[in-house]
């Protein structure tokens, strides 16, 4: 693996001193003028501090309106799904009652139930019995 990347970095190399060689000749048979201008001017420093905060407090908006649009949306979905839902559940109830009365409820939990409530009755007068 190492060798691979040897060779790759020689080729590379080798390259980069064809391509400088290249222009070296060029230069010395006066066939490129070599300019002493800058074509980038770099602009004063204060300037690109105001242009970059300028640039941000307008995206800074931008993006706040776009945050708001979507809460303001999506709460005002939610709550037309829920008011909907809403709805369905309770037509579903009122169906329920209307086509069917109360389910009997089977004889063992009803003695279950029973047996329950008779055993409360009974905790709560020991208990009634041990604070006198």
């Amino acid at each position: 693996m190492s060798t691979i990347l040897l060779i790759l970095f020689f080729i590379s190399l080798s390259g980069i001193i064809f391509m400088i060689g290249r222009k070296l000749l060029l230069i010395k048979n006066g066939g490129i003028l070599i300019e002493e201008k800058i074509a980038f001017e770099i602009p004063h420093l204060e300037k690109v501090k105001n242009l970059t905060i300028a640039n941000i407090k307008k995206y800074e908006h931008i993006l706040l309106e776009k945050i708001l649009r979507l809460y303001v949306l999506s709460s005002t979905f939610l709550k037309t799904k829920y008011q909907e839902i809403k709805i369905e559940v309770k037509n579903r109830i009122k169906a329920r009652h209307i086509n069917g009365e109360k389910k009997e409820i089977s004889k063992f939990l009803k003695i279950v139930g029973d047996y329950k409530h008779k055993i409360r009755e009974i905790k709560h007068k020991i208990k009634k019995e041990e604070n006198l």
